[in-house]
């Protein structure tokens, strides 16, 4: 997965709690056996009106929030099922990083495991970052998982606190299997002094 050591990208506030994953992607988008093509059908049913038509009242929609690469939300966020889809459906509309005062324990796994930093903030310096990202036109922020901090260009700063392991595999780009594989030499002199029996091999 892509690596995350610093990243610079202009915000989208999403002022809702409790956002659940079949918010995030509705259950019938779930049929694809992919990881791709899950951006499009992202907060599928507020995007979009019962007409179909996109709905120009909901953030993502308005152009001054178009290409936003980092998410600022309520408490709860990605609460429900611990459906994987959502953190894809994330990644693929292009959001790198998730910023809330509370995210649900499995979506963060989720997030790990896909390259999205999901991070938590206080509550107050969540509302201020969603204030200026209302106010500022173009409002950007940098996120810097080397130094646990996230600001802008006119004065707002904020640390957060990330588990060390969870720190290094994302700024290593390290999933689950990449994990493994650091391991491979070690596997593979494991499987060299370990043949498989014959009767297995018939099987």
């Amino acid at each position: 997965m892509q690596p995350f050591r610093i990243h610079k990208g202009r915000v989208a506030p999403l002022d809702r709690a409790n956002v659940d994953t079949d918010q995030i992607i509705p259950k019938q988008f779930l049929k694809r056996i992919e990881r791709t093509g899950f951006g499009e059908f992202l907060f599928y049913d507020w995007r979009r009106g019962k007409d179909g038509r996109p709905d120009p009242s909901f953030t993502l929609n308005q152009p001054r929030y178009a290409g936003a690469s980092i998410l600022v939300t309520g408490k709860n966020f990605g609460c429900g099922s611990s459906r994987e889809h959502a953190v894809w459906a994330l990644e693929n509309f292009g959001f790198r990083a998730v910023i809330a005062p509370s995210l649900a324990d499995i979506f963060m796994s989720n997030c790990l495991q896909n390259g999205v930093l999901a991070l938590v903030l206080d509550e107050g310096e969540v509302n201020e970052i969603m204030r200026r990202a209302a106010e500022v036109a173009d409002y950007q922020l940098t996120v810097d998982l080397e130094k646990r901090k996230v600001q802008d260009d006119g004065g707002f700063s904020a640390t957060f606190q990330i588990e060390e392991t969870s720190r290094h595999r994302l700024m290593n780009g390290l999933d689950d299997i990449g994990l493994t594989l650091l391991q491979e030499s070690d596997i593979a002199s494991y499987e060299a002094q370990h043949p498989v029996p014959a009767a297995s091999k018939q099987l």
